[in-house]
């Protein structure tokens, strides 16, 4: 059975079957240091803020201690895919009034249907029992960024009106890869927006190249206003 089929059974179980009783929130500092031995010091290899890079960096550490970062980011992945698919399990995950423990035992149940790995379950247990599995898609992309830092990818976000031809999209990473130099890969993500009209914009890092027809069309109309104080 398909991971979002099984989504959607055990949400509907889950809350037909709704406890008033919920246990004592777990503490995510725990979770992070007592996933693994607790002598292997992990660094993260980006500053993350707010609760979702809080949670983000608390599975990276767990991660990285069981020697798990890529089979955790998949399994995520994997989650965050299927709940997309699966109405009416988003729904409960986003419902504060299902009670904690109906949420963790909903989680278990997937995660041992679709036998993730301790790391995984126990974070999306966490997640359940603290009432942040609505945020668990935004806590999958910062988690990746972290993975992808720690494996020296930088990601650069290109947005066009329509997808680049495979040739342009080699040429476009060529040039950032060699503006980042050795020691460090791009990892390019494309972006559609039409409401950009033409051309592309490039966030890479800390920058934003635009180079797009919308906001040339802008600097032009400046420009027009007015020519002597118009700066670029």
């Amino acid at each position: 059975m398909a991971m979002a089929a099984r989504l959607r059974s055990t949400a509907t179980k889950a809350l037909s079957l709704r406890s008033t009783i919920s246990p004592p929130s777990q503490q995510l500092r725990n979770y992070a240091s007592g996933t693994a031995s607790k002598e292997v010091k992990v660094k993260v290899p980006v500053a993350m803020f707010g609760g979702s890079g809080n949670y983000a960096s608390a599975l990276f550490i767990a991660a990285a201690k069981a020697n798990a970062l890529e089979k955790v980011e998949s399994e995520l992945a994997d989650f965050v895919a299927a709940t997309t698919k699966a109405s009416t399990f988003s729904q409960f995950m986003k419902d504060l009034a299902v009670p904690a423990d109906t949420r963790v035992k909903a989680i278990n149940e997937v995660s041992a249907q679709a036998k993730f790995s301790d790391v995984t379950k126990n974070f999306l247990v966490v997640l359940a029992d603290n009432g942040r599995l609505r945020h668990v898609d935004t806590i999958a992309k910062r988690f990746s960024d972290l993975t992808m830092a720690h494996r020296g990818e930088v990601k650069a976000i290109v947005t066009t009106v329509i997808p680049l031809p495979a040739e342009e999209e080699k040429e476009l990473k060529a040039t950032l890869q060699e503006i980042l130099g050795k020691g460090k890969k791009v990892h390019l993500e494309q972006k559609i927006d039409p409401s950009i009209l033409g051309g592309l914009v490039v966030e890479f890092g800390q920058k934003v190249f635009d180079m797009s027809i919308k906001t040339r069309a802008r600097q032009m109309e400046r420009f027009l206003r007015d020519p002597v104080n118009f700066d670029a």
